[in-house]
């Protein structure tokens, strides 16, 4: 059973950074996608940036050249660094995990962890 745990969340200034962190149980064999969503109050979920078993990586335009995704693979950790931040970018930011490509669906996801970016 997949299970994956997210920290690193908490509030800062804009211009800040952050990092996320989630470690990941179950999940250590075959091909896969690891990835980190968010989801701000009222809108829709979004995906932020994504990374498969030979290192390919996908941002949401949103955050390209401000937030750098990578993986763990000794540790089972994916890792989300968050440079100058926006109040944008506020938002419940979730980890998660699919085995196969990163087109797919069907992630499992973890808990959440929130972060806050103040003007």
């Amino acid at each position: 059973q997949v299970q994956l745990v997210e920290s690193g969340g908490g509030s800062v200034q804009a211009g800040g950074s952050l990092r996320l962190s989630c470690a990941a149980s179950g999940f250590s064999y075959g091909y896969r996608c690891m990835g980190w969503f968010r989801q701000a109050p009222g809108k829709e979920r979004e995906r932020v940036a994504v990374i498969d078993s030979d290192g390919r990586t996908g941002y949401a335009d949103s955050v390209k050249g401000r937030f750098t995704i990578s993986l763990d693979n000794s540790k089972n950790t994916l890792s989300l660094q968050m440079s100058s931040l926006k109040p944008e970018d506020t938002a419940m930011y979730y980890c998660a995990a699919r085995w196969g490509t990163c087109s797919g669906a069907n992630f499992t996801w973890g808990r959440g962890t929130q972060v806050t970016v103040s003007s």
